[in-house]
């Protein structure tokens, strides 16, 4: 007997603006207890698609059925901000939406045992590290015990002990989950089909099979539709040369070049659209400020142990071109560590005067979401700079000029991470400090990214959960917060 369907799309439209369909009559079903991988370009509909399963968006046209009223949860990228000043009791709460049942608590120890998460309930969730932030927005969705989980890039901020624990939740789960991101390795673990987002068709496509697979799969069909084009434009302008012999002859011959252009109308019509993947940013770099002397000093650290915190003493100087990586495991004070230095709130950490610093946060903090995108650049230009190379770098990270008069706010977690690199190029600094730097950035920037970062001339101090990003950078001093 073959499995229920859950959720299916039925000939569905979607446009933000009219004649701008994101999704055009697209069409697709899944069924109860399938892991799904939703793939696609950035901008194809990922976030589109999750919101209209949600309800938040209304189709254009056709319809979304959800069997038997299935109840759905989403575990979001990052929490949102209105929420990091509740506790971690009272935001597990809010996800009752005022029905909150006596044995609260309870609920709360049996969600955060399955995302391997141990951490006091009237702690607050902004005084949370990242990647326990990560494993608080699955709980959260899990507690609401939904027959559908749609997952948001869950795995940024969480380190591999994090991501093997969600890995082997998602196998045991025995509901279905719908999974947007980036990490191949992570999604090939779990995914029994892929739903393919084409930002050019706005057409979905629909495959079974583990992820690897899918994409080979993806991309054996785009080199046989490069074929099939490169044949019929041959055939296509070998038939136009005949058109120009034929043309200006009498009789049969011109009756004939009519037959042949008929016959190129055909096969133009017959050439398939080539999947087309994402642009990518093109390479930058980093002006630094060529500040001389000891940029930072660090004598001790302050880390989390058994959520109590600990100093520990240290002895670290960063000049001009020195590199320093800060590992350790999720909720460890990694974060804490960098923004206690930024916010010169540290004891044991000393940032030399007149330093300029471009901080990278994690949560884009450094971001004000009320400005527009123009503005936000335009304040992160120093002395010497001015609006057309503003403009420029922009360009070349993908935030092009109809970003510019949007609101921070209306923008893509990717988005953001570009637009703050940008920022860094305009404001030239003395000293970068990277929180981790590829959190919800397209996986083809990111060796870009890493090129630009490894050729910047000042001091660099990086948090980074990615080994294939952080070997590409060059290192001359590593603090493992976890050793101590």
């Amino acid at each position: 007997m073959a499995e229920e369907v859950i959720l299916r799309f039925d000939n569905l439209t979607f446009e933000y603006e009219e004649k701008k369909p994101v999704l055009d009559e697209v069409g697709f079903c899944v069924r109860k207890s399938s892991k799904i991988t939703l793939m696609g370009q950035n901008g194809a509909g990922k976030s589109t698609i999750f919101k209209l399963i949600k309800g938040e968006l209304k189709p254009t046209k056709g319809n979304v059925f959800i069997t038997d009223s299935a109840t759905i949860a989403t575990a979001s990228q990052m929490v949102d901000k209105q929420d990091l000043d509740l506790t971690v009791e009272n935001y597990f709460a809010k996800s009752f939406n005022g029905n909150v049942p006596g044995n609260i608590k309870s609920q709360i120890s049996k969600v955060m045992n399955a995302v391997d998460l141990d951490v006091p309930i009237d702690r607050k969730v902004r005084d949370l590290s990242g990647g326990q932030q990560a494993r608080i927005l699955l709980a959260y969705a899990l507690i609401q015990n939904p027959d559908i989980l749609l997952l948001d890039e869950p795995t940024n901020n969480l380190d591999k002990t994090g991501i093997d624990h969600l890995i082997e939740f998602l196998v045991m789960y025995d509901k279905t989950v719908i999974v947007i991101s980036h990490d191949a390795d992570f999604l090939n673990c779990f995914t029994e089909g892929v739903i393919y987002l084409d930002i050019f068709t706005k057409k979905i496509e629909t495959y079974v099979g583990d992820y690897y697979s899918v994409v080979e799969e993806i991309n054996s069909r785009i080199e046989r539709e490069i074929k099939k084009n490169a044949q019929l434009e041959k055939e296509i302008l070998d038939n136009k040369e005949k058109v120009n012999f034929f043309a200006n002859k009498g009789g049969k011959m011109r009756r004939l070049a009519s037959k042949l252009r008929e016959e190129i109308k055909e096969l133009e019509e017959n050439k398939v659209d080539v999947r087309r993947e994402d642009k990518t940013i093109k390479d930058f770099n980093i002006p630094s400020q060529g500040i001389i002397g000891n940029v930072v000093t660090l004598k001790s650290v302050k880390i989390i142990k058994n959520h109590e915190p600990v100093i520990k003493e240290v002895d670290i100087l960063l000049r001009q071109k020195d590199r320093l990586l800060i590992s350790g495991p999720n909720g460890i004070g990694k974060s804490t560590l960098l923004r206690s230095l930024i916010n010169n709130s540290g004891e044991g950490a000393v940032i030399l005067k007149d330093t300029r610093v471009g901080y990278y946060s994690q949560d884009f903090a450094t971001l004000d979401y009320d400005q527009t995108v123009f503005d936000s650049l335009k304040s992160a230009i120093i002395e010497g700079g001015d609006i057309q190379q503003m403009r420029s770098v922009a360009a070349n990270l993908l935030i092009t000029g109809e970003l510019m008069g949007l609101k921070i706010s209306h923008l893509s977690e990717g988005q953001k991470g570009l637009l703050s690199f940008a920022r860094l190029v305009l404001m030239k600094p003395g000293l970068l400090v990277l929180d981790e730097p590829t959190n919800h950035i397209n996986f083809r920037h990111i060796p870009v990214i890493a090129k630009a970062i490894n050729n910047y001339d000042g001091a660099i101090i990086l948090v980074s959960h990615m080994p294939d990003f952080v070997k590409e950078i060059k290192f001359n001093n590593e603090l493992d917060l976890g050793k101590f």
